[in-house]
């Protein structure tokens, strides 16, 4: 029995498209779109149209129980050289100890895949050391919101289309780190945009998406690395009129990594070149850089720190910590005030 390995979405995708099958699949984790996809995947291309009917099925968690799995999973195929047998919602299975005797051996000719969505199995258990031995286990952990920007150019790149920084940005800081939702929104954008020119310009955003160019969290935080204090106002305001648009519960996670990399970026060994600042933040985009030097400008360290507390604060009184009933808009502009005096 082969050693454990490690696998990533993209080292699994590359495997199953050069047609190599393992006997079991453990795809879990609390990002669904990734677990989808290689589902997906094995469920239209394990098998031909016509050897599916007898040779691939469905289960759900929360209506059979593992006993039942490993029965079907025992079972060999019919004029097919596998079957394929899939389990979703397999977090409502309770007892997995039979898993653990099947798994010792299990069958070559089924493809036999459990998808544990919303959380994640114990890596201690005898069952899923034997899934790791004998197939695939495969954590899909949620996108860092400043993984999102990288995330969006790669999807669109694979689609023959591009996107500037600020529109990247825009999309981000809009859907969310809800992968699923963000690839529908990017689709949408997709078909809006003609055969000859398959760039996405924040106007494009705009239109496609409903998020304003010029009213945004992306233009919020630049407003704020600028200290510009009147774009800052115009902003906050405009949020203020439309909550949808920028919300605190947006806006703090955004502003707390910023500033606390710009803390980071004072202990940069050198002269604090951008590329001191560059290599010491492991930043590959020179926009980037340039923001955490014209932060380094205008906000002195002791304001910093200042800020990154009163960040925590406000985020302890948006949840209802020491504050009995002040709204997240006025929660909103103590922080941007307190930011840009």
């Amino acid at each position: 029995m082969a050693e454990k390995q490690t696998y990533t979405f993209d080292s699994v995708m590359a495997d199953l498209q050069a047609g190599n099958y393992k006997p079991v699949y453990l795809l879990m984790g609390d990002e669904p779109y990734y677990i989808d996809l290689i589902t997906d995947y094995i469920m239209e291309h394990a098998l031909e149209p016509d050897e599916r009917d007898f040779n691939q099925n469905v289960l759900y968690g929360v209506d059979t129980n593992c006993s039942q799995i490993v029965d079907m999973a025992k079972g060999y195929p019919m004029m097919a050289e596998r079957q394929v047998l899939v389990v979703k919602e397999a977090q409502n299975i309770r007892s997995w100890e039979p898993m653990e005797h099947y798994l010792e051996k299990p069958m070559p000719t089924t493809v036999l895949v459990i998808c544990y969505k919303n959380g994640k199995v114990d890596r201690r258990q005898k069952w899923v050391q034997r899934a790791e031995k004998a197939g695939v286990v495969l954590e899909s952990k949620k996108k860092k919101d400043y993984e999102l920007p990288a995330f969006i150019d790669a999807y669109l790149r694979s689609k023959g289309a591009t996107a500037d920084q600020k529109s990247r940005q825009m999309i981000a800081d809009h859907v969310g780190a809800d992968l699923s939702r963000l690839v529908s929104e990017l689709d949408k954008v997709l078909i809006s945009l003609p055969e000859n020119n398959r760039r996405i310009t924040p106007d494009i955003v705009e239109r496609e998406i409903g998020v304003s160019k010029d009213f945004n969290i992306f233009e919020m935080k630049n407003a704020i690395i600028a200290r510009d204090i009147f774009k800052a106002n115009q902003i906050v305001k405009y949020f203020d009129s439309n909550p949808k648009a920028g919300s605190l519960y947006a806006i703090l996670p955004n502003l707390f990594n910023y500033f606390q990399n710009l803390m980071i970026a004072y202990y940069a060994p050198g002269k604090r070149t951008e590329e001191d600042v560059a290599k010491f933040l492991d930043l590959n985009n020179k926009w980037s850089v340039r923001d955490y030097m014209t932060g380094m400008r205008n906000y002195t360290g002791t304001k910093t720190l200042q800020i990154i507390y009163k960040i925590r604060e406000i985020d302890a009184k948006s949840k209802g910590l020491d504050n009995p009933n002040t709204g997240a808009g006025e929660l909103m502009k103590e922080l941007i005030y307190f930011i840009l005096h």
